[in-house]
């Protein structure tokens, strides 16, 4: 009954503990675009504020002893309530100019910080307290964090399934704050039993005098650990989640820019917790030492090839090779874990490895790097950390060859790549085999000596991508907070182009021929949607202003005509410096060089701008296939509506890879008694595709049929309606799990 009472207080803990994330991300975060760089920052301050707990818990447990501390941390339990229910406070909004990390590091400090500061501490502090019980098993309390990560992760997976769908953000306020109260309740029983066993713990020779005996696989040393074992524990948590964040990066803007695919490495991340830290673990530490040359490499070949598909498939071995990795890394973890008086210095040092690589991926390698270079380094850390797997002692000189071969594998990979290149070696498969096959054979060679295999994975993977990268085609790359933005040559039958991409998404194409620089093109071609759409648009507009969402390249002002005013709304100023850049995009230039783009959150901004004054919004703020949710919200339509004028058109662009938005909007414009038609243009003709264009999906809501013009009557378009039942999306709700494609 004792370990089940602590293991539910520490499951509560854990609970709440990422309930209270996930849910904060859904009050606010969409403010900023819904990129992955939001989520990264997110977990940095949740990191950081973790840390604070750890360091709570254990200055207050060494310096007060286990009675007086849980006195205090009774009396500290009771000062979140003060912050319930959980909200964001009014008049916040991101800054237009600057970098949004220091704004939203804020906020969550401001609404979360005090909560989650109190909550994280549970973890080791009640571990710690658990020594004091006089529990047979109170000489190992590690076992009780596989059921705190097994909190973590059931609220981790529980949120997107079961609790986003049905309940409001008011609601999941509350039910936070009637879990928060159930861990009041449960803290205090433990701190009782604390109490209670007091007398035992001071009696020479009681069965915790001396929390028992020692920890399976732990070492001890005299005087405690020493200070290369706390640079240890750092290192072997700051690469797990280093590369948990990379590879969340990697798979949402490279791979499969789905919205929910950002949680399942945490989710693994978790897990692996469970798994080291288990009484029994059920996968031998060995078996993930063993395992993980063998999956690294495919994944290594993967990369340096560019090979994204089968996008599924992609995606698995992505994650498996991080599941791996994380397991040998804290499996060595669990393994160094010290005894139970070093319990909550241990946590602490764990935390701090996890803060800085959070740090690192979200802080640093974005100012440092210009594409997602904290991936790969991640997975060659995480193989340098494996340990060795030799039988006996290296032979002499052996430490030089550690470094020597990988040097001259990297210059092998060089030279075969430059070779191959020069001589333009066909078909593809055939010289990327002449490539992968001998260079992974030599790496997997060097699997017994974690140093040299680490640097020669690392020499074919830095080396590979860099000489196998696009550098033709790529005219400039550029990261910033919303993500990695190429600007890349492209030719085609009809003649030569520029293609901006973010992740693997095309956000517009300007052609090269003078004659075309102002038409549209991809997405918004003159033969497709948005071209009927600015057809009827000047044959039924009675105010000429534009607003459109999302810049882009600047493409939709090639619809520009004499005598209309055009304004852009973009979230991200590094957008904007690409569509002005007269040596890559010069639609804003040549085509509406009168209009204006307004930086910041457009919600934010259209608040601003005057009531019924645009006979025309276009709503195409979509970011490598992740649509800022609060931009198709109840109340996102209520505010189009207030800016457009009688007669105006409201057009959503709506193209994407995962998620059917569709039948959302219909639901939208059913509530707000709006007419709402919809086209898809699935298959685009060779000819057109030539002339570059693309297929698109776009959905124009109106006040009155007649308001649709010429789309009334146009076979292409069909009518949409709500559906039956459902309820439609409001900033405090919304359903992503129920618009996944199901292809």
């Amino acid at each position: 009954m004792l370990v089940a009472l602590f293991s539910l207080t520490l499951f509560t803990s854990a609970w709440l503990l990422f309930m209270v994330q996930l849910m904060f991300a859904k009050m606010a975060l969409p403010l900023l675009g819904g990129t992955p760089a939001v989520w990264n920052t997110c977990v940095v301050f949740f990191q950081a504020a973790l840390l604070a707990g750890y360091g709570y818990a254990h200055a207050t447990t060494a310096g007060l002893g286990l009675r007086r501390q849980s006195r205090l941390h009774l009396v500290l339990v009771l000062i979140p309530l003060a912050f319930l229910p959980l909200r964001v406070p009014a008049g916040w909004a991101p800054p237009v100019q600057t970098n949004p990390i220091p704004w939203l590091l804020g906020l969550m400090t401001l609404t979360v910080g005090v909560p989650f500061f109190v909550v994280s501490s549970s973890a080791p502090m009640l571990q710690r307290w658990f020594t004091g019980t006089g529990h047979p098993a109170s000489g190992d309390p590690y076992f009780l964090y596989a059921a705190s990560n097994l909190g973590s992760l059931s609220a981790l997976l529980a949120y997107p399934v079961l609790v986003e769908p049905y309940l409001r953000l008011a609601d999941q306020s509350r039910l936070w704050a009637a879990g928060y109260s159930c861990l009041i309740v449960l803290m205090s029983v433990c701190a009782f039993l604390v109490w209670r066993s007091g007398a035992a713990i001071r009696r020479p020779g009681s069965s915790s005098a001396s929390a028992a005996a020692p920890v399976a696989g732990s070492i001890e040393h005299a005087g405690g650990p020493t200070v290369s074992r706390r640079l240890w524990w750092v290192l072997l948590s700051f690469v797990p989640s280093s590369y948990m964040l990379g590879v969340t990066t990697h798979i949402s803007t490279d791979v499969a820019a789905i919205p929910l695919l950002w949680v399942v490495p945490l989710a693994l991340y978790l897990l692996t917790f469970i798994i080291v830290f288990a009484r029994r673990p059920p996968v031998p530490h060995r078996w993930m030492v063993r395992w993980l040359p063998l999956i690294v490499l495919p994944l290594a070949v993967m990369m340096v090839t560019k090979v994204t598909k089968p996008m599924w498939g992609m995606i698995l071995l992505h994650l498996a090779t991080f599941f791996v990795a994380a397991m040998v890394c804290h499996g060595e973890l669990a393994q160094e874990r010290p005894q139970p008086r070093h319990l909550t210095e241990y946590y602490l040092y764990m935390s701090l490895g996890g803060v800085l690589g959070g740090v690192f991926n979200a802080l640093v390698a974005p100012l440092v790097f210009n594409t997602v270079l904290e991936y790969p380094l991640a997975i060659v850390l995480a193989c340098l950390l494996r340990p060795s797997t030799i039988v006996g002692q290296p032979r002499p000189r052996s430490h030089w060859l550690d470094v020597a071969l990988p040097l001259a594998l990297g210059a092998l990979v060089a030279g075969l790549v430059l070779h191959l290149k020069f001589f333009g070696a066909k078909p593809r498969w055939l010289w990327l085999g002449l490539l992968c096959v001998p260079t992974t054979f030599i790496c997997y060679s060097f699997r017994y000596r974690p140093i040299r295999f680490g640097l020669g994975l690392g020499a074919f993977l830095m080396v590979g991508m860099f000489l196998t990268a696009d550098w033709e085609r790529a005219l400039h790359v550029e990261r910033s907070f919303f993500g990695v933005y190429r600007v890349m040559f492209t030719r085609k039958a009809s003649g030569a182009f520029y293609d901006l991409y973010h992740g693997t998404t095309l956000h517009g194409r300007q052609s090269l021929d003078p004659a075309r620089r102002c038409e549209p093109l991809s997405y918004y071609h003159p033969t497709g949607p948005l071209g009927q759409i600015f057809a009827a648009f000047n044959e039924t507009a009675k105010r000429p202003q534009v607003a459109v969402v999302g810049l882009g390249t600047g493409s939709t002002a090639g619809y520009a005509k004499p005598g209309q005013r055009w304004t852009f709304y973009e979230i991200d100023p590094a957008v904007e410096r690409l569509a002005r850049n007269p040596r890559y995009f010069t639609f804003l230039q040549d085509c509406a060089p009168d209009a204006h783009v307004v930086l910041g959150d457009a919600r934010l901004s259209l608040l601003r701008a005057s009531d019924r004054d645009y006979g025309l919004i276009i709503v195409d703020a979509f970011s490598s296939d992740a649509i800022p949710v609060h931009l198709i919200t109840r109340q996102a339509v209520a505010l189009y509506l207030r800016k457009l004028s009688p007669g105006g058109l409201l057009a959503f662009h709506i193209s994407n890879r995962y998620l059917e938005l569709q039948p959302v909007l219909g639901d939208l414009a059913a509530g707000a008694q709006l007419v709402c038609v919809a086209q898809l243009e699935k298959a685009v003709a060779q000819a057109d595709w030539d002339q570059g264009k693309s297929s698109s999906q776009w959905v124009v809501m109106a006040r009155r049929q007649g308001d649709l013009g010429p789309l009334a009557s146009d076979a292409r378009w069909e009518r949409v309606t709500g559906r039956p039942g459902a309820e439609e999306w409001t900033d405090d709700f919304s359903n992503i799990v129920s618009v996944f494609r199901s292809q």
